[in-house]
């Protein structure tokens, strides 16, 4: 009876912790490409402050490949930048952002 507990509650747990694994690891951009309806393609300048998207580069882990292009910016994560023009803006900090992406010279996107 006690060992049929411990098995019980240890399979509970478990459960638990790859539930919350899970919910850690949300992206907070959809399967589509967009984040709070900006679609992550386009034209983006870049501002200093108050951007659309708070933008975190780091090397591992990103929410979103970002490939730079000189033209035609069309798949999700090509970004073509522009002084004006934009589609949206970015804002790079080191804390606290909406999104985290890594820059690649190939297959940008999301998973």
């Amino acid at each position: 009876m006690m060992k049929r507990i411990s098995v019980m509650a240890m399979l509970a747990a478990i459960l638990l912790l790859a539930l919350s694994t899970v919910t850690l690891a949300a992206s907070p951009i959809n399967k589509d490409g967009y984040y709070k309806g900006i679609r992550l393609a386009g034209k983006v300048k870049v501002v200093e402050y108050n951007g659309d998207i708070k933008v975190k580069v780091v090397n591992s882990f990103p929410d979103l490949r970002v490939k730079a292009v000189e033209h035609f910016p069309d798949d999700i994560g090509e970004w073509q930048f522009v002084e004006y023009g934009e589609d949206f803006t970015i804002q790079y900090v080191d804390s606290f952002p909406d999104i985290k992406v890594q820059f690649v010279e190939h297959w940008p996107g999301v998973d």
